[in-house]
């Protein structure tokens, strides 16, 4: 029986790393694709739709046998979604919100099985709580750069990290990818170590 490739379908280097991190190998192929919500939809609805649709997208472009990992993340606070900032004038508007406070960062996770198509998708949220930020941190911060590609405008794992107070579940999941959960469902789904 031939191994079982893994590919992740996305461009996100962060992803990536956690996954070189952990020991696997893997292809990355990426998946882009229109992530408006709908109207209504709720922050975990929408990242577990974007994370089966980008699942389902990358499955079309490869030959099994594989599992496709997709994964969406997003920040929300006070009911508010914070994807990545499109300037430095929303990134620091999401500092702000941020400041002081406790969010949530929920990742849709999907894995697509080839050949047969098999689906797996499942919610991971955890809570992030900031320090309080002056107006002359936020500044110095997005000076970096950091933010910029990142949900919440700021990454856990870098500059970021140091404004974090507390986290009350999966860090991974905040980097985003949440790694337990994607080495259970991948063994639930057949894959085993080289």
């Amino acid at each position: 029986m031939p191994a079982i490739q893994l590919v992740l379908a996305s461009a996100s280097p962060r992803r990536a790393q956690v996954l070189r991190d952990a020991g696997f190998v893997f292809h990355v192929i990426s998946s882009a694709l229109d992530e408006t919500p709908f109207a209504g939809e709720s922050p975990q609805d929408l990242v577990r739709r974007l994370a089966e649709s980008k699942a389902q997208l990358v499955a079309q472009r490869t030959i099994g046998p594989a599992l496709i990992i997709a994964a969406d993340t997003l920040v929300a606070a006070d009911s508010k979604l914070l994807g990545k900032p499109r300037d430095a004038g929303e990134a620091r508007e999401m500092l702000r919100q941020l400041s002081g406070g406790t969010h949530s960062v929920h990742t849709g996770l999907a894995v697509v099985r080839l050949p047969d198509q098999a689906l797996h998708v499942e919610l991971e949220t955890t809570q992030v709580s900031f320090a309080p930020l002056s107006d002359q941190e936020i500044g110095a911060y997005i000076s970096t750069g950091e933010p910029f590609d990142k949900a919440g405008a700021y990454a856990v794992q870098g500059r970021g990290g140091r404004y974090v107070t507390r986290i009350a579940g999966c860090y991974f999941n905040v980097v985003g990818l949440p790694l337990a959960r994607l080495y259970r469902i991948l063994g639930e789904m057949g894959w085993r170590e080289q």
